[in-house]
């Protein structure tokens, strides 16, 4: 194995790896290293969990920190990194900001879902390399906060998922406004949907390197397919989200994933949600709470769409569970690979009814994964063995006692708010419902240029349990529906269609 050291990174930087237990070099890194510290463009393929972050974090930051590195302007960044999700972008910076600290830069997120004012006084202040999504970095630009003409490093990671999120023109159109002699660098796991089309037009001479599934530093993933009946499901997802280790319970639909985190709470597993309807302080909030110790607050589950799953990198994280299949291969991938990550062990279980039996049979096939139908109930003794032991029942957090610390209008007040849809919610589109979990009225999920009140978080966002005293033992307690404002009739109806948006 080749150390940082070994492959040229300057010592400072390698210290910082060291102190985080980082000190040997995984393939993706130990290949791309010598030609992005020489400042050759670089093409990186290769599956989530490969160490791609530290693979372009290390040159991004020995490059702009060299000797003849040109000083800080405000609003005109040097390095750039583009992310597909705010997740990623805070999980990039959270890499970046140790080695940039130790070579004297700065970095700055940028994304949407929170208010810009504090991302514009962080340009004017002056700073070294910004982490940013396209469409609030694209707002910035056309407002005039930011230019890129003195970009000297762009990176562009999960090229893939900017593709289907449908951020290619914008992705191009920044890509343009960065100098044409710059070195970038693009990470991906495929190279379809367009993303050659950038490769082709950005990248000069760039050099290819490739890292297949087999050469990735990754514990034992076991993936393994649990066939139950209708009835026994929602069971048997309870007892699988029953264990003392941390896991992740993928559903398709944000209204999925909020209403399994209130019945798993309810049953006294404390879970949080996340995914596309929750506000950016929300999201923070839920992670954070899924990161730390369950003994100091934090929780075990979490309850995502597929918007997590390229976003999410929480250590031990032991099993992961599709409880509702994707609807494609490279969405099961991705999800996946939030287990099993830098050496660790992890299991994949996809819970699946009788009518999903082909379906699931084809996606695996066209994933690569070969796992036996296992027919089980919720009680099963391969459910108990792979479970393990349960974690203490957490008791939920008495209703009145809430409503109590947070009471509701009175209903005049609701109806005068309620004709336009937005309530308490704070919405300005008319079509959302109270709860803020579908459609187009949900008030994390609107409005791109800045953040909501804490009232208008999702009601999943919250975790509301206690640890027996009667007392809630999490730090954010959410109001519960019989207190929150009800608004219209009109605003009520269209909350309850199908069809909102997904994610």
């Amino acid at each position: 194995m080749s150390t940082f050291l070994d492959l040229g990174v300057p010592a400072p930087l390698a210290t910082v790896l060291a102190r985080e237990g980082k000190t040997e070099a995984f393939p993706i890194q130990r290949d791309t290293l010598p030609d992005s510290l020489a400042g050759r463009d670089v093409l990186g393929r290769g599956r989530t969990g490969s160490g791609k972050t530290i693979a372009f974090a290390l040159p991004l930051v020995a490059r702009l920190s060299g000797a003849f590195a040109s000083g800080r302007t405000p609003g005109r960044p040097r390095g750039l990194v583009l992310a597909p999700t705010r997740e990623l972008a805070t999980q990039i910076a959270a890499t970046i900001q140790p080695l940039a600290a130790a070579s004297g830069l700065t970095v700055t997120t940028i994304f949407g879902g929170v208010s810009q004012k504090p991302q514009e006084s962080a340009l004017r202040a002056g700073v070294d390399i910004v982490v940013a999504c396209p469409g609030r970095l694209e707002d910035l630009m056309k407002q005039g906060h930011v230019r890129l003409d003195r970009v000297e490093i762009t990176v562009l990671d999960e090229a893939d998922h900017m593709a289907d999120l449908g951020f290619l023109p914008g992705v191009t159109r920044i890509l343009a406004a960065t100098p044409q002699g710059g070195q970038r660098m693009l990470f991906s796991a495929t190279l379809d949907r367009g993303v050659d089309g950038l490769v082709r037009k950005f990248l000069r001479d760039e050099v290819r390197h490739e890292i297949d599934d087999q050469s990735v530093p990754q514990g034992e993933m076991t993936h393994r397919v649990f066939l139950v009946s209708d009835d026994e499901k929602s069971d048997l997802v309870k007892h699988l989200a029953s264990g003392r280790g941390r896991r992740i319970l993928f559903t398709r639909t944000k209204h999925q994933a909020k209403k399994l985190a209130k019945v798993l709470t309810a049953a006294g597993i404390p879970a949080v949600d996340l995914h596309g309807n929750l506000s950016q302080p929300a999201r923070e909030r839920n992670l954070a709470a899924f990161g730390a110790d369950p003994a100091k607050g934090g929780v075990r589950v979490l309850v995502a769409t597929d918007v997590a799953a390229r976003g999410v990198h929480v250590d031990e994280v032991e099993l992961v569970v599709h409880v509702d299949p994707p609807m494609e291969h490279k969405a099961y991938l991705h999800r996946s690979g939030r287990t099993a990550r830098a050496g660790a062990a992890g299991t994949v279980v996809t819970v699946t009814i009788p009518s999903q039996r082909r379906d699931v049979a084809d996606l695996l096939r066209k994933a690569g994964i070969t796992a036996p139908l296992e027919q089980v109930g919720a009680e099963s003794a391969p459910i108990t063995e792979l479970v393990g032991e349960r974690a203490e029942y957490v008791k939920p957090a008495p209703v009145q006692a809430v409503q109590q610390q947070r009471p509701s209008k009175p209903r005049t007040a609701q109806a005068s708010q309620g004709g336009r849809g937005g309530q308490a919610q704070g919405n300005g589109r008319g079509r959302g419902n109270a709860s803020g979990s579908t459609g187009r009225g949900s008030a994390a999920g609107s409005a791109r240029g800045g953040d909501r009140s804490a009232a208008a978080t999702s009601g999943g966002s919250r975790p509301m349990y206690s640890t027996g005293t009667g007392q809630p033992s999490h730090a954010h307690n959410p109001r519960p529906a019989q207190a929150r404002p009800t608004g219209s009739r009109r605003a009520q109806h269209s909350g309850t269609r199908s069809g909102g948006p997904r994610g």
